[in-house]
């Protein structure tokens, strides 16, 4: 019986077997001779051990109860206090269906859209799969590979020799703790990686709620300003075929009405891309079911400062700390690469052969590299390379982190000022101005042409307010989510409006 154990680096071939290659550096042997003794008395107690060994060993790793899933709904509380569930099985689809059902019966609130996403994602119930594919290699690490047995059977005349062998990867069982440290780590990135995830996940839907939600409450105003801009180009034509408009005002007049009806159009356009852009994330099969409410929140009375928001974003971000377990392990790997980088492999080998004619044999081997043509150089260097970048990314990260928090808290107050000023001063001066107007007509001072020109300024007025409204949640958003991770950029569908002045007759 052979029973060959093996000792080699982390990267080293790990195969152990009675006919194994030779690697291309030369190695030395150094066998005992052939003994004779008790049959019995070697083998028996040699397999026990390693059997017992492997036992112990492989049986003291184990799947968790929720396959680390706690972590992440804990972490999902914690920062945006929603619940995240991972749907494995039909009777947790049936009670997340019944719960989406419900939030779907009224009008869809922001928090109640990103509670949706987290239910309902496909593509996050997708990404939850990686957890357990993470956990199963962390596992894997942690037992030992089954063991192998061959025979062989050789004649030399009358005489028949047995050659039995059974495997053990010793490199595997060296090596365990050290690959199981390095799973552990790889499997606590990837939970940190999902809640990235579900946080990112939150501030899309957030945001693409934002946007529909502004893209309706901005195409009823557009239909407002197309019914002012058809009411006076109706006007104009009858005034004009009676004689009292020119033909150049009444098709300026005309000309605003197209513009108007083109801008209306757009915003129809932009509305239902932000609608079915809201349904992919909610993963809904269709749009049916969705209510919105009419308008967006109102602003906050005053936003919170936040004087250390770089320093808390340091602390906070997922992407740092990610950052920091792959330089970890990096480093490991790089201290176990110096440790062993002239002795790459190292074998020790049991034999036991039997045979009909002859005594039992018994011996040992060992076998080792000799460092003549590599000496380890190139796996330390590029061990070291690899630790070095992972440092630069790591600053990179950092770098990048502290600027965007910067950025995202300047524009969130800045679109903050910015709605404020036209919701405070711009649209209640327009309003004014309409009423004053509208006095003016009464009088006779002015005439219907002008009372239409100052509606669609309004109007307008009341648009760019909708718009900055809109533009402060989604800074809004953007800021939570840069100290939780790389924010992310919405794409918006502009609707451009016509001047005020470009009709009107005056």
């Amino acid at each position: 019986m052979n029973i060959y154990l093996r000792r080699a680096a982390p990267l080293a071939h790990a195969s152990v077997c009675a006919s194994r290659s030779r690697p291309a550096i030369p190695r030395i042997n150094t066998g005992s001779e052939a003994i004779t003794r008790n049959p019995g008395s070697f083998a028996p107690r040699t397999l026990a051990l390693a059997v017992l060994a492997a036992a112990l060993l492989g049986g003291c790793a184990s799947f968790s109860a929720d396959g680390g899933f706690g972590a992440i709904q804990s972490a999902t509380q914690s920062r945006i206090q929603k619940d995240v569930v991972w749907s494995r099985d039909e009777a947790s689809r049936s009670q997340t269906q019944v719960r989406i059902d419900a939030l779907l019966a009224k009008p869809l609130s922001a928090d109640d859209a990103v509670q949706i996403a987290l239910l309902n994602n496909p593509g996050l119930q997708a990404a939850f799969n990686t957890l357990g594919i993470a956990e199963a290699d962390w596992v894997a690490a942690q037992h030992l590979p089954n063991p192998g047995f061959t025979i062989g059977r050789l004649t030399r005349g009358s005489e028949v020799e047995w050659d039995r062998s059974l495997q053990f990867n010793l490199a595997r069982l060296l090596t365990m703790p050290m690959r199981a440290d390095i799973e552990q780590r790889l499997f606590e990135q990837t939970r940190r990686g999902l809640v990235l995830d579900v946080l990112r996940l939150a501030a899309d839907t957030r945001k693409a709620w934002v946007v529909a939600v502004a893209a309706n409450q901005s195409a009823q105003y557009r239909q407002q300003a197309m019914e002012a801009a058809d009411a006076g180009a109706e006007l104009a034509h009858r005034m004009e075929q009676a004689g009292n408009w020119s033909t150049l005002k009444q098709a300026r007049e005309q000309a605003f009405y197209a513009d108007a009806s083109l801008a209306v159009a757009r915003a129809e356009q932009a509305k239902l891309q932000a609608r079915e852009h809201l349904v992919r994330l909610l993963g809904l099969p269709n749009g049916d079911t969705l209510q919105l409410p009419d308008r967006l929140p109102d602003l906050p009375a005053a936003l919170p400062a936040l004087p250390d928001v770089e320093q808390r974003a340091l602390g906070t971000r997922i992407d740092l700390q990610m950052t920091r377990l792959q330089t970890d392990a990096l480093a490991r790997n790089l201290g176990l690469t110096r440790r062993t980088r002239f002795i790459n492999v190292l074998e020790l080998g049991a034999i036991s052969n039997s045979s009909n004619e002859v005594p039992l044999q018994r011996g040992y081997e060992i076998s080792f590299e000799l460092p003549l043509f590599d000496w380890g150089q190139t796996r330390v260097v590029g061990a070291e390379s690899r630790y070095r970048q992972a440092l630069e990314r790591a600053r990179e990260t950092a770098v990048n982190a502290r600027s965007e928090v910067r950025e995202a808290y300047a524009m969130q107050q800045s679109q903050y000022a910015i709605a404020r000023q036209l919701r405070d001063e711009v649209v209640p001066l327009r309003q004014r101005i309409s009423d004053e107007n509208l006095l003016r007509y009464n009088g006779m001072l002015i005439g219907v042409f002008e009372l239409l020109a100052d509606a669609r300024a309004q109007i307008a007025a009341v648009n760019a307010a909708i718009e900055a409204q809109r533009d402060f949640w989604l800074a809004d958003a953007d800021m939570q989510m840069a100290l939780a991770g790389k924010p992310g950029k919405t794409a918006l569908t502009s609707v451009s409006s016509a001047p005020a002045d470009s009709a009107g007759g005056h």
